[in-house]
């Protein structure tokens, strides 16, 4: 088969197109011929060799990444019900890795893709929309909340706007360059801002005509992040959803106690309650399976994956990066 493996930390010029043996369903495991592999953002920082809190050890090397797969079952392994053969599914522990033409993953992990989504929505779903769900879950909006996601148009970003509009909340993306504010306008966004402008917190508070932000959901963190947090109302909520900036933001305590603004962490808390992932997927499959949650793919051909990476690591993708073989 072929796969994209990386053989040394480093540039995204490193993740190399080449040939290796097929892998073979053990016991309770299939494989699976993909069709659609996710990237995650935090991929980019392991091929760097950059060990991080926020992301799992680093690989030993030749590693293929990539635990996001959909496709078709195969083959299946001894202990496996033969009626998986030929099934559409999806997964979150692809092995050893989805940037392949094939995988295998362990039966129970398995979910099967709903009728009529197709394979690179499932992908982006299956981790990306799971994400989203649980941090969700942890952010409580109402329809009452002013909601400003920062990283808007981003795979979580995207879907938090979806969901905060469908809940009748009003909402503010934020994103970097006017082709992305205006994508996330798309989504449903009532106020949409290019955070790359110089005052784009001025344009937010005349936006809402001085209503204050009552939940900023932060994906991006750094600078972004605190000046997003400046536009908190007292009594309001700071939720950290997403790092992409890499560069990191706690607000003051001292201010928060004075103004009673709540700080969570949410991401550190999802990675710390894994136990609820499977929930989250079907929950995330299900909805996009009924139109609740549309997810924005970009697609990239399988042997383009240093392209794939590079272009995340300079913030031009939008949406959910997705691998095709």
């Amino acid at each position: 088969m072929h796969a994209v493996v990386l053989h040394e930390f480093g540039p995204a010029e490193n993740l190399r197109y080449e040939t290796l043996p097929d892998p073979v369903a053990g016991p309770g495991q299939v494989r699976i011929a993909v069709r659609a592999a996710g990237v995650h953002f935090v991929e980019t920082v392991m091929r760097r060799g950059e060990a991080s809190d926020m992301a799992p050890p680093l690989p030993e090397l030749p590693a293929v990444f990539g635990g996001e797969v959909a496709g078709t079952v195969d083959a299946v392994g001894p202990g496996v019900d033969p009626a998986w053969l030929g099934r559409a599914v999806v997964t979150s522990h692809g092995s050893p890795g989805g940037y392949a033409e094939l995988a295998v993953a362990e039966a129970e992990g398995l979910h099967e893709v709903p009728d009529g989504l197709d394979f690179e929505s499932a992908v982006a779903m299956v981790v990306t929309g799971a994400t989203a769900v649980g941090l969700l879950g942890t952010a409580r909006l109402s329809l009452d909340d002013v909601v400003l996601v920062t990283s808007a148009a981003g795979g979580v970003g995207r879907l938090v706007v979806q969901y905060a509009h469908a809940l009748g909340a009003t909402v503010v993306g934020a994103a970097g360059g006017p082709a992305k504010a205006e994508a996330v306008r798309a989504l449903g966004a009532d106020v949409a801002v290019d955070y790359n402008r110089p005052g784009w917190q001025d344009e937010v508070r005349e936006a809402l005509g001085g209503r204050p932000v009552t939940a900023v959901l932060d994906g991006v963190g750094g600078e972004k992040a605190a000046a997003a947090f400046e536009l908190i109302g007292d009594g309001g909520r700071y939720v950290v959803i997403g790092w992409s900036s890499q560069e990191a933001f706690e607000p003051d305590e001292k201010v928060l106690a004075e103004r009673n603004i709540s700080y969570v962490n949410a991401l550190l808390e999802l990675i710390g309650h894994r136990e609820e992932g499977p929930a989250h997927e079907r929950a995330a499959l299900e909805a996009a399976g009924k139109g609740e949650l549309v997810p924005d793919v970009q697609t990239f051909p399988l042997e383009r994956a240093a392209e794939a990476h590079a272009a995340m690591e300079r913030r031009e993708t939008t949406g959910k990066v997705v691998l095709v073989p």
